[in-house]
């Protein structure tokens, strides 16, 4: 667990929901080795087996992790508007020519 009380694996910045999300979604584990390399693959089996012995447990984390990621979402929209966008878009395009 990091400083802001995240779980990740060994010494990545993998988090331990990022790899049990791909697994619930029908990821192997050898299809996690290959997208996060920097996890080896029996740190992901490891991973694994402890959210199958653990889910209940784990089910808390997970949701606290679910509402702080909607917080920054929430916070990223109103610091970072979408909201005129494609006129800006547009007029930066207009003056690289």
């Amino acid at each position: 667990m990091d400083a802001e009380g995240v779980l990740r694996v060994g010494n990545t910045r993998v988090t331990l929901d990022t790899l049990v999300a791909g697994f619930l979604a029908g990821a192997t584990p050898e299809e996690l080795a290959q997208q996060y390399p920097s996890v080896n693959l029996g740190d992901i089996y490891s991973v694994i087996g402890y959210y199958l012995r653990h889910a209940a447990e784990l089910e808390d984390y997970f949701g606290r992790r679910q509402q702080e990621t909607q917080q920054v979402r929430e916070q990223n929209e109103v610091y970072f508007t979408s909201q005129g966008i494609r006129d800006r878009l547009l007029a930066r395009r207009g003056s690289e020519h």
